[in-house]
């Protein structure tokens, strides 16, 4: 029995959401279209009724992740909440949950030109959302402090991941979350 328009649309839901928490927790070359499809409680067989291929599925599903996470921000964030948000514990421990870029950003660097147009577009309107943080803040518009910024809380985020020593990972998310809140 074929699914209603309206499952259809869930189960899409479903598969994007799955896909995107996975391919930042493994690397979506580690992540095949079954683990994607068993994450998101169903067959196999579904999948091509919804994409393409896994490359049609991940651009999709990491766009969707990236226009969710800006979409959630409050209007009234500040700078500093958002480099503490961003450098965060629970950030750093949840990638599946987190920032696609910091996650997946070397691998998807690698991925097609088409394929990395939402990469582009989330990091050109979060450079737009800083220096509109910085605006509400009283601060003129600053497009260089806003990449430096941007760059810095990515870098540290990775670097915070990446590291065995837990003190030492502290210590970089604490420096750059300081730096970033502390330089307006």
């Amino acid at each position: 029995m074929r699914p209603t328009k309206e499952q259809a649309k869930e189960n899409r839901k479903r598969i994007l959401d799955a896909a995107a928490r996975l391919f930042r927790e493994n690397g979506i070359h580690a992540v095949g279209v079954d683990a994607v499809m068993s994450g998101a409680g169903l067959t196999h067989g579904g999948f091509y009724g919804h994409f393409k291929s896994k490359g049609d599925l991940a651009e999709q599903a990491l766009s969707d992740a990236m226009r969710k996470s800006l979409d959630a921000e409050p209007e009234t964030l500040t700078l500093s909440q958002f480099a503490g948000t961003y450098l965060s514990a629970e950030h750093r421990e949840h990638a599946g949950a987190g920032c696609a870029i910091a996650a997946l950003g070397p691998e998807m660097a690698r991925l097609p030109e088409k394929e990395r147009q939402a990469a582009t577009d989330y990091v050109r309107t979060r450079i737009t959302r800083l220096q509109e943080l910085q605006e509400r803040q009283g601060n003129a518009p600053d497009r260089r402090k806003a990449i430096t910024d941007l760059s810095s809380l990515i870098g540290a985020l990775v670097m915070a991941r990446l590291v065995n020593d837990p003190a030492l990972s502290d210590e970089i998310m604490e420096s750059v979350r300081s730096e970033v809140a502390g330089s307006l």
